[in-house]
């Protein structure tokens, strides 16, 4: 009896450029955030630079154990590890559905561990001297000056992020129950919220406008370096840039877009605001990830270690070494 003959089976182990390149475009029209493709897309390509770079390696577990490794070499955050990490275990699914890795292949790359989460990185915070006077340096009398003072006020009025400043429109501003606020705003994840606009933040923004002479579309433009307004809207690269150099002017580095949302947050906390509100200013799907943006778990700006005083008087010579 002649033997059954099986189909071989042609998945490949060692992938090339091609394959990974039509991996890595199935992953990214699968994510629907714009920030996640951009997230996805920046990992992906550097393990496509690292894998590439020694083109006889297979892709399986001990190739992405090895690129863990080189991940942790480059002194990153856990956070951003196990992000990266994520985007590699999604590239082996769609080259395992796409034919090119077999399942087995894929399923042990999936069991690759991620970095522990050990402790917490403090964030950074302004505080309200801080803030008034990085209100009062973006302020001016060019029209720049009027964009970057609308956006400042802003991201430390009402704590936007930097993508959901960019994608502002006119229209977003409306009055509801006798308060100006921003209405079905589509933040992270897709979660809608309608965040509340002080009063000097709506001043602010209505001096920008009127200087510009925008009537509809998107609120914040480019301005070019003779002062005229041109464009459909801006980049998140463009409030990065703006945050910089007003945090520059006041002597104040490694100032991010995303340090004044904290601010923000830090402010109304000091100031008697509840915690659930915050959370629903921020747009935050967990109020621990609102705690987080408080500092509530250590309080840097009165520490304990500070309530019992100094333990010598700086100068005396009659202190005792043990």
């Amino acid at each position: 009896m002649r033997r059954k003959k099986t189909k071989p089976n042609y998945r490949k182990i060692v992938l090339r450029l091609p394959d990974l390149d039509h991996a890595k475009a199935s992953v990214l029209n699968s994510l629907s955030s714009p920030q996640s493709r951009r997230n996805y897309r920046f990992a992906m390509d550097q393990f496509i630079a690292w894998y590439c770079s020694e083109p006889r390696l297979a892709l399986n577990r001990t190739v992405v154990l090895r690129f863990r490794l080189y991940l942790e070499s480059l002194g990153l955050a856990s956070a951003t590890i196990n992000q990266r990490l994520a985007a590699v275990r999604r590239l082996a699914y769609e080259a395992a559905d796409s034919g090119l890795l077999s399942p087995e292949l894929a399923a042990s790359i999936r069991r690759v561990k991620g970095v522990k989460h050990l402790g917490q990185r403090s964030g950074n915070w302004l505080t309200i001297d801080q803030a008034k006077l990085l209100v009062d340096k973006s302020d001016g009398d060019g029209l720049r000056n009027k964009r970057d003072f609308a956006m400042i006020s802003i991201l430390l009025g009402c704590g936007l992020r930097r993508a959901e400043l960019a994608a502002l429109n006119i229209d977003d501003i409306q009055i509801r129950q006798g308060h100006w606020v921003i209405v079905d705003l589509v933040g992270k994840g897709g979660h809608v919220r309608t965040v509340p606009m002080p009063a000097w933040v709506k001043d602010s923004v209505d001096q920008w406008l009127a200087a510009a002479d925008l009537k509809h579309g998107r609120i914040f433009r480019a301005v070019s370096r003779h002062g005229t307004c041109w464009g459909r809207g801006i980049s998140e690269n463009v409030v990065w840039y703006v945050v910089r150099e007003c945090a520059k002017r006041l002597g104040l580095e490694h100032i991010a877009p995303h340090d004044l949302r904290r601010t923000c947050a830090k402010l109304c906390h000091s100031n008697g605001g509840e915690l659930e509100q915050i959370q629903f200013l921020l747009g935050h799907a967990s109020v621990l990830t609102t705690e987080r943006y408080l500092g509530s778990k250590q309080n840097l700006e009165e520490p304990v270690n500070d309530r019992f005083g100094p333990l010598y008087k700086r100068g005396s010579s009659d202190i005792r070494r043990t």
